[in-house]
């Protein structure tokens, strides 16, 4: 195998560029239905209760479908079951558009929470089915640039898509947003449809629902270096939820008005992207369990810095420092998941994995609230970057081969 050949970019593969299409047009129809929806409830209830209600609509539907999509994402088509997924994500974005535009009979916000459950069960399917088929149009060796490049464009489909939502909604409404929305959906589809991949083969005989399902829970938590890495991630993201009290930071702490809040927002994303492109260029082949550990300790660190700073550049660098840490994070733990899981075990252990990031998305918000609740605001936020470092160091010490992980030692790992 030549040099060229190992340093190739995984962009001149036609297959995964398509892949990467799918991906951000579905980001982008979820994240500008997700900033329209909740000023459509808002602007409907001026209850703030009703907003926290949409997150429960969306998220109890996700819990109770991703094991079942794991299993479906191995066992059926998983370019076909994509499109019914992108075609799902056109679905709820029309129906909340015809509410909108007052096609439907009003019946309050109750149609619009069937809408968003209808999103959570659908949300389910989409990062299964992309981990599934990064596995099939990408060699093993391009796993590693593959993840940082998949990180930069996750990272912007969350930066443009809350942003796109909001200028649709001040400018065009409600509407004309989700309208938008379920174009891209429907575009995400195209993209899927235009994908030219191998599928596993079929077996005849299938392995029961359940008995599936724990054969993935069963690897996952065998293969301590996968669980090392998900469990490192799953609980920096839970005591290290900063983000979800910038509101009462930003009034309370930096008394700075409610523009400081797109600057916070947006910091931790600009410093994901730029290490995700810096990283599919150099991807962090030796040492990568120590950089993992490294990461999540340096996000830790930030979360404290931000919560001792008194000053809105000063906290917009420290999250901008986080989010260049959570950057690292994402592409070690993406490449150790591909790397490390069997072709025909993908869509499971990816919705395992979904899981695990989306308790913790929920339950640190959560958890963030509670704390500061209890302890105060700048206490409860010490309390979680303290947390994140106790919990590096706990893996260390459980978790050896994570701590000495080489990704080349996974290079050769049976992809099933």
């Amino acid at each position: 195998m030549s040099e060229d050949a190992t340093t190739a970019s995984p962009l001149r593969s036609k297959a995964f560029t398509v892949l990467l299409a799918y991906r951000i047009l579905a980001i982008l129809s979820y994240q500008i239905v997700a900033v329209t929806v909740g000023w459509h409830v808002y602007e409907l209830t001026h209850d703030p209760l009703a907003l926290g209600l949409v997150g429960l609509a969306e998220v109890i539907p996700y819990f109770c479908v991703a094991p079942f999509a794991g299993y479906l994402v191995d066992h059926l088509p998983r370019r076909k079951l994509g499109m019914a997924a992108c075609a799902g994500l056109a679905a709820t974005a029309s129906i909340l558009m015809a509410i909108a535009a007052g096609w439907l009979p009003p019946h309050g916000t109750w149609l619009i929470y069937g809408a968003i459950a209808l999103t959570g069960m659908v949300r389910a399917f989409l990062t299964p089915i992309y981990n599934a088929l990064f596995g099939r149009v990408l060699q093993r060796r391009d796993f590693a640039r593959g993840a940082g490049v998949g990180s930069v464009v996750f990272q912007l489909g969350l930066v443009i898509g809350p942003a796109l939502g909001g200028i649709l909604v001040g400018w065009s409404g409600k509407t004309l947003a989700y309208a938008t929305a379920a174009g891209l959906a429907l575009a995400a589809l195209f993209a899927l449809a235009l994908l030219r991949v191998g599928e596993p083969a079929s077996t005849s005989t299938r392995t029961p629902v359940f008995a599936s399902i724990h054969e993935g829970l069963r690897f996952v938590f065998g293969h301590q270096v996968l669980l090392g890495a998900l469990a490192l991630d799953m609980f920096s993201v839970l005591f290290g939820g900063a983000v979800a009290l910038l509101p009462a930071f930003i009034t309370d702490i930096l008394h700075a008005g409610p523009e400081a809040l797109g600057i916070l927002r947006a910091a931790p994303a600009v410093g994901a992207v730029l290490v995700g492109a810096w990283l599919a260029r150099r991807p962090p082949e030796h040492g990568a369990g120590r950089l993992l550990l490294a990461a999540v300790a340096g996000f830790g660190l930030c979360i404290i810095g931000f919560a001792l700073s008194r000053d809105l550049w000063l906290s917009a660098a420290l999250l901008f420092a986080s989010g260049l840490c959570d950057g690292v994070s994402v592409v070690i733990r993406s490449t150790i998941l591909q790397l490390a899981t069997p072709d025909a075990m993908r869509g499971r252990v990816s919705a395992i994995n979904g899981i695990f990031i989306g308790s913790s998305n929920e339950l640190g918000a959560f958890e963030s609230g509670l704390a500061a609740k209890l302890l105060g605001l700048v206490p409860s936020v010490i309390f979680g970057g303290c947390m994140t470092l106790g919990v590096v160091g706990i893996t260390a010490k459980v978790a050896p081969r994570l701590r000495r992980l080489d990704l080349k030692q996974l290079h050769g790992a049976p992809a099933g």
